[in-house]
């Protein structure tokens, strides 16, 4: 029987071989399932050739690095990538935020997937147990949407105020409460997670969680509106969608009034702001960037 060997927290323990595990992890290359049993028959082969019965995670890592490479540069990449999070002495917060539509829950899904991080929530949960803990007549506001929010606000806004733009600040305001605490719960508890949604606005996250080298902050946008209007469409078409269509179309002027003040104060913290056309280009991208910058935390 092979054992492969590793260490976790200063402590040795070693477990037998699986080509089926090993099939599962090169999921995370991006390979098809069938790729990766292929990949990690290769690799149980070449163990057993030269007959090795154990071997350190290391060792098995290399080899599965240098089979990936004859196959697949590109899988190699996204490999390594995924083995530097699993591996990390730090837990990984990556924040996307974006306006309604411009597919936040979509590349949030993907990049926990390229990631392996199992943690992912949108903010509309966050808002929806807040709405459970503090009801409908102390704060009026986080019961609405973030586009009509205005309509909720009990105190008259200044007449030179926009007021879909003040509804949403004060909406916002009050469910940066919750996210704050899921990121500090997560640092605590050394969790990765991804969270999404439209309440993620640089300025309203406690700045001293955001300048952690572990917590990465993306702003999305479609600058196109008839493209933008056209996610609604291609949302409401799938059978999981339970977001009605006609609600979005109805508030579609105050959600991009909502994305042009969410990419103003992206501009104005220096937070990296995406045009997310390609879901494929926008994940590349934003692993690039979180390898470049998470990377030092692997370091001793």
């Amino acid at each position: 029987m092979i054992m492969v060997q590793g260490e976790v927290g200063g402590k040795v323990y070693s477990e037998p071989f699986s080509k089926g595990l090993l099939s599962r992890s090169l999921t995370r290359a991006e390979l098809d399932i069938t790729e990766a049993y292929h990949i990690a028959s290769i690799i149980e082969t070449k163990i057993q050739e030269e007959n090795i019965d154990i071997i350190s995670t290391e060792d098995l890592a290399e080899m599965i690095v240098a089979e990936l490479e004859e196959f697949n540069e590109e899988a190699a990449l996204k490999y390594i990538n995924w083995r530097k999070f699993r591996n990390s002495k730090e837990p990984l917060i990556v924040l996307i935020g974006g306006a309604s539509g411009v597919g936040t829950s979509s590349v949030a899904f993907e990049i926990a997937n390229c990631l392996g991080i199992s943690n992912m929530i949108s903010t509309d949960m966050i808002r929806e147990v807040m709405r459970k803990i503090i009801s409908k007549d102390l704060a009026p506001v986080i019961h609405a949407s973030s586009y009509n929010a205005y309509e909720s606000m009990r105190i008259p806004y200044p007449p030179e105020f926009d007021e879909v733009i003040t509804g949403y600040k004060t909406h916002i305001d009050n469910i940066a409460v919750g996210v704050d605490a899921v990121i500090e719960r997560a640092l605590t508890e050394g969790i990765s997670i991804v969270i999404e949604g439209v309440h993620i606005v640089p300025g309203f996250i406690r700045q001293d969680l955001l300048d952690r080298n572990n917590v990465v902050l993306f702003t999305l946008q479609v600058s196109d509106p008839e493209v933008h209007k056209g996610r609604f469409y291609s949302r409401s078409s799938k059978l999981w969608a339970r977001r009605p269509l006609q609600k979005y179309l109805d508030n579609f002027s105050s959600i991009r009034k909502i994305q042009k003040y969410i990419v103003s104060q992206s501009q104005k913290y220096n937070v990296q702001v995406i045009e997310n056309i390609d879901l494929a280009t926008t994940i590349d991208y934003m692993i690039k960037d979180i390898t470049a910058n998470y990377s030092s935390l692997n370091k001793d």
